[in-house]
């Protein structure tokens, strides 16, 4: 008996894991499938649906080299088999082979676009494969023939012996150079015309874009007939944002459904598919109060109106998804209309704007905000919450404002100020929160550096 340990191998992902064996005069016992141990010891929470086994009656059958678009965990449960793995899926690795003995101390992981294969040494072998997807008749995917010369399987069997058996099938599949490889999971991006959902495109280049249109996320049928098998990414960019109309009888139920009913309905969909889900939330989940440093995640929910009350629903949803990140932001910048914009056209114009100047916080660039995006996926960090905004001193919109005259070459002195409650006066306002700072220190403890946004705001009106 050994202890229980995984082995990495050339191709990537590919996993093997040396299970210890409790025998006696009985027989053995072992613990086939641990998924607390075998996660932390780096084995991926891949979320088995469906449990499969398969009978090699005598010596010598030989099955593969099949390419299933979903990850599996190989072992067997009596007999011996001879394994060898090749790597189907798009880039640098594509080719690569791995092979090697699995008794019932060695189980194997097997990555989504590797292909597998497996030799029967021993007469009544019985083997099992856990897969995270259920499966379809009719789906065609990549296989390979057993005999590629380029994978060059060295079998302890030899193909051309009369002990083997192979299926018409697997005897007619391609040679390596004739095989398209594997394509890697999609990434969705929903609310693509939107500002975060342009900047997301760029970073994104090979997305699927949907906004309304194309794939409605309050329409449960459309949502059961998309092809979320595809998918390993959904980056919500959607969001109804029109702060004051949802407070009317009208902008209610819309901001419900687009901001709680629209990620709980994604969430319960990542949470199925095991596809990693980020959703973008917002300051206005909090009331407000000055907090030393700014908010922080963990912080409890208290938002003042129907806009961050939708928000705060949504983030509460998506927390059930296992996979997921919500991006926590501020005063949001990007392409189109918006604050800074508004204030360089004033500006330019001759007109002197009246600002508000007690609500505290930083602008958050679109840009920002999809390369903290693309940091969080790209590194494997930690699910959950984070705050992204750009970095620096916190100001007011008037403070911002005066920045932005004074770097499109006008008069900063020509911004004038109001309070928030002046502002409003006479107005259907939704309430504002006026500290809206964000705590940024859980974020930089990934590794991301948040750019400054006085160096942002120069670099977006250049």
């Amino acid at each position: 008996m050994s202890d229980l340990r995984i082995e990495t191998t050339p191709i990537p992902g590919l996993l093997v894991v040396h299970l210890p064996v409790h025998g006696d005069d009985r027989g053995w016992f072992k613990e086939n499938w641990q998924r607390e141990k075998m996660v932390g010891l780096g084995l991926p929470d891949f979320g088995p649906v469906q449990n499969n086994m398969s009978f090699n009656a005598a010596r010598g059958a030989t099955r593969g080299i099949h390419t299933e678009p979903w990850d599996k965990f190989v072992s067997v449960a009596t007999g011996k088999v001879f394994a060898a793995w090749v790597d189907m899926r798009e880039g640098d690795t594509f080719g690569a082979t791995y092979w090697t003995e699995v008794d019932e101390s060695v189980a194997v992981f097997v990555p989504r676009g590797v292909g597998n294969s497996y030799q029967a040494l021993e007469d009544g072998t019985v083997y099992s494969y856990l897969v995270n997807d259920h499966y379809v008749a009719g789906r065609v995917y990549p296989a390979l023939n057993l005999a590629d010369a380029t994978a060059a399987i060295p079998w302890p069997i030899p193909l051309d012996s009369a002990e083997v058996e192979i299926s018409a099938k697997d005897l007619a599949n391609p040679a390596l150079g004739d095989v398209e490889p594997m394509a890697p999971k999609k990434t969705l991006i929903t609310g693509c015309r939107g500002q975060l959902g342009q900047a997301l495109a760029r970073l994104y280049p090979g997305a699927t874009l949907v906004d309304l249109d194309e794939l409605d996320l309050t329409d449960a049928a459309a949502l059961a007939a998309w092809p979320w098998e595809e998918y390993g990414l959904i980056l919500n960019a959607a969001a109804y944002t029109a702060v004051d109309k949802a407070e009317t009888p009208e902008g209610r139920p819309v901001a419900w459904a687009a901001n709680a009913a629209a990620p709980a309905a994604l969430a319960r969909l990542a949470a199925a598919r095991g596809i990693t889900l980020v959703h973008y939330s917002t300051d206005y989940v909090f009331d407000g109060s000055p907090v030393d440093g700014g908010h922080r995640e963990d912080e409890p929910f208290a938002p003042l109106g129907v806009y961050g009350q939708t928000k705060a629903a949504g983030d509460l949803a998506v927390a059930g998804a296992p996979r997921h990140y919500v991006l926590r932001t501020s005063w949001v910048i990007g392409e189109g209309h918006n604050f800074v914009r508004t204030m360089a056209r004033l500006a330019a114009d001759g007109v002197d704007p009246a600002v508000v100047s007690d609500q505290v916080g930083r602008l958050t660039f679109t840009s920002e905000l999809a390369r903290a995006t693309a940091h969080l996926v790209a590194t494997q960090a930690p699910y959950g919450t984070y705050n992204v905004t750009n970095g620096g001193e916190p100001r007011s919109w008037a403070d911002y404002a005066r920045k932005v005259f004074e770097l499109t070459g006008h008069d900063p002195a020509r911004v004038s100020t109001v309070t928030t409650e002046e502002y409003a006066a006479g107005k259907d306002l939704s309430p504002r929160p006026l500290h809206s700072t964000l705590a940024l220190d859980k974020l930089a403890s990934t590794g991301f550096v948040s750019i400054d946004a006085d160096e942002a705001l120069a670099a977006y009106l250049a």
